[in-house]
């Protein structure tokens, strides 16, 4: 399974992208467009001569080319050139353990076959030999850079761990507590040697004096002074902590800040000096490693082989040499190119090597390479990246995890003995938070939707419908009635007709009942006949009636007007648990997205600190006399733009990232420094807006 497959299963498991994913996503897609295009030089230099019309013309006496193609040996071969070429499909170099088995299964990194099977082996099987050792070549190519970018990104992180730390003084005291007990621990360290040394010192005084007197006193004089053995031992270190003063143990185990600070520098600018060593190394990998350009036109097919066992040679004395931090950056340069230049299985070195062995050479130093030389190299670089590097996850949160730990039994007896409290809190809170849901945002909204829809029992009112029209018929009917058994008050006649009758209807539909009054005031005169006769009485009530009836108009005109804002209404009920809820959901994104943007603005600063070294890497760089920068200042740039390109990946739109990318590569790629500049003039002006609003 390819890196990339393995990749994409991993994304598949999980519910989101993680940074890890992310890095070693970009990381492939840098490699890989490497791989594919010397991938795609290694075919068209390689099948020249397998193509070539002239082979059967110059030796007669050889194997035709069908005859050589169709062997089982070189079907073989075939096959295992056609598997180290799928990689340039998938987007990634090949891991190294499939790179070794398919150098095994060709046989050429075997032992060495005997001289006369070397002599009559054809020439197109060489050839495809050497098309095979050229495929693995390019993958272990691609595999050194993405293990070279893959430790440098780390190695810029620690780096900027320091520069936080020696950034302000409450991280160094943070940092000088965090690293006391390794203090302690070195200084308890140097007081047991010491003391040690001293004891045995003292031993082998008091084994010469035994000797000068007497030997057969030495077995009773040690196993009676066991416990004086110990004193000693005790007293020695005694003496040896006195000798330190308590000055020095204060400086050594709680240590000053400024002893942390030092410390800091010192990893600091050790880490700076391996990235730098990594860099130069990457620098000349990129610019020297597999540099087909002039022998892609040239016709000598002995050019691109003598290449690849260069390139290889310089691939290994970049794996031997970049962790040593013994030696300049010059000193390194020099050392790796005369290695190169000097290396013994050069075919320009070995004359007497036959033809057909050279591609077995190669495909042995190959294997060495992915079997000792890398995971050597990776392991050398894990060593003193460790040593210098930001302090381990134990160190950093041994403070608050003892705190916890010693306040944990305190912890332990409150929740065990407010459990029931506790677990009442937590039910109230669940039922207040689902009623005010339910009974603050649920049912205000179904009343809101049922005013839409004009639902019936939606309608808000303070009186029943039917109400006023009964309350009025019954004043009709009393006025009417009063009118006809009093028509001489209600008319001034002794009779009343069905036109007179009518118009005391209508009149009384509009709130007239002047029948009802006059009789009122007639028997206000005579008020003790008009109680006893009853008609007092009855304009009373029927004035009562009337009293009903107009405070039930205007409470209709009150329904009305509540009708007609009944929405109005539904929604300031629906708001104050819409706002209750908008202000918990903010908060709580808050909380989140405070987060995610402290991330983001820590991604867009480091961008920014990543743009100025790229251009003081330009700024200072000396051009060389084709107008490029040097191998350091090509690695570094590399390296930056690697890291520019991870931080940019979720800061930027998806569009303009799309387009900061490529201008990354353009950046990168050496076209000569004042392409660079501009490139790099170009990633400044267009996305350094971005950039700025993210911080």
């Amino acid at each position: 399974m390819s890196i990339v497959a393995e990749l994409v299963f991993f994304r598949g498991s999980n519910a989101f992208l993680s940074p890890l994913f992310i890095y070693l996503l970009l990381t492939l897609l840098f490699v890989s467009s490497q791989v594919r295009r010397l991938d795609a030089q290694i075919d068209r230099i390689s099948l020249v001569p397998l193509i070539s019309p002239d082979n059967d013309v110059e030796d007669p006496g050889a194997y035709s080319a069908a005859t050589a193609l169709s062997s089982p040996r070189v079907s073989e071969l075939l096959r295992i050139v056609k598997s180290l070429t799928s990689s340039s499909t998938s987007g990634a170099p090949l891991q190294s353990a499939r790179i070794q088995r398919l150098l095994l299964q060709s046989g050429l990194a075997g032992d060495r076959p005997p001289l006369d099977q070397l002599e009559v082996k054809s020439q197109y099987e060489t050839e495809i030999e050497w098309l095979l050792v050229g495929k693995a070549t390019v993958q272990t190519y691609g595999l050194l850079l993405s293990t070279l970018l893959d430790q440098i990104i780390p190695l810029s992180d620690d780096i900027w761990y320091w520069d936080d730390v020696l950034g302000s003084y409450s991280s160094s005291t943070l940092y000088t507590v965090q690293t006391s007990p390794l203090r302690m621990w070195a200084w308890s360290q140097d007081i047991y040697h010491e003391s040690l040394y001293r004891f045995r010192r003292l031993r082998q005084k008091a084994s010469v004096r035994v000797d000068a007197e007497d030997q057969d006193q030495e077995a009773s004089l040690q196993k009676s002074n066991l416990s004086t053995q110990w004193r000693q031992f005790y007293s020695i270190v005694r003496e040896s902590i006195a000798e330190r003063s308590i000055t020095d143990l204060r400086r050594r185990v709680f240590s000053h800040v400024g002893v942390g600070r030092s410390e800091a520098r010192r990893k600091q600018a050790h880490l700076r000096k391996l990235r730098e060593m990594t860099a130069t190394g990457l620098g000349i990998l990129m610019v020297e490693g597999l540099s087909f350009g002039a022998t892609e036109e040239s016709d000598n097919d002995h050019e691109w082989k003598g290449l690849l066992e260069r390139s290889v040679a310089l691939m290994d004395m970049i794996l031997r040499n970049t962790h040593v931090l013994d030696v300049g950056l010059s000193e390194y340069e020099d050392k790796v190119f005369a290695g190169v230049e000097e290396d013994p299985e050069l075919s320009i070195h070995a004359e007497d090597t036959v033809e057909g062995e050279r591609p077995a050479i190669l495909a042995r130093r190959i294997l060495d390479i992915l079997q000792a030389g890398l995971p050597g190299h990776v392991d050398s670089m894990a060593k003193v990246s460790s040593e210098s590097g930001r302090p381990s996850k134990l160190v950093r949160y041994w403070l608050p995890a003892l705190a916890l730990v010693i306040s944990s039994s305190t912890i332990l007896r409150i929740l065990v003995n407010r459990q029931d409290d506790i677990i009442n809190w937590v039910r109230d809170i669940g039922a207040t938070t689902r009623d005010f849901w339910f009974n603050w945002v649920v049912e205000p909204v179904r009343k809101i939707v049922g005013t839409i829809r004009h639902d019936s029992t939606s309608e808000i009112a303070i009186m029943s419908r039917d109400s006023l029209k009964a309350d009025r018929d019954s004043l009709e009917r009393m006025v009417v009635d009063f009118a006809l058994d009093k028509p001489d008050i209600a008319i001034g006649s002794s009779s009343i007709t069905e036109s007179q009758i009518a118009t005391i209807r209508s009149k009384v539909r509009e709130g007239d009942v002047t029948p009802v009054l006059k009789a009122y005031e007639r028997d206000l005169r005579r008020p003790f006949v008009g109680a006893v006769t009853g008609d007092l009485v009855r304009s009373l009530l029927i004035q009562v009636q009337k009293t009903k009836v107009d405070l039930e108009v205007a409470i209709s005109g009150i329904d009305a007007l509540l009708k007609s804002q009944e929405l109005v209404f539904g929604f300031v009920g629906l708001t104050p648990g819409v706002l209750v809820t908008i202000g918990i959901f903010q908060y709580l994104k808050a909380i989140f997205w405070t987060r995610d943007g402290n991330r983001r603005g820590r991604k867009a600063r480091r961008s920014v600190r990543v743009l100025r070294k790229i251009d003081k890497i330009l700024s200072e760089a000396t051009p060389t006399q084709n107008n490029l920068i040097s191998y350091k200042d090509h690695g570094l740039l590399v390296c930056e733009v690697h890291v520019l390109r991870r931080l940019a990946h979720g800061v930027l739109p998806g569009d303009v990232e799309k387009e900061f990318i490529e201008d990354l590569d353009e950046l990168a790629n050496l076209k000569g420094i004042q392409v660079q500049m501009r490139a790099l003039d170009r990633i400044r002006w267009a996305y350094a807006e971005w950039l700025n609003r993210m911080r």
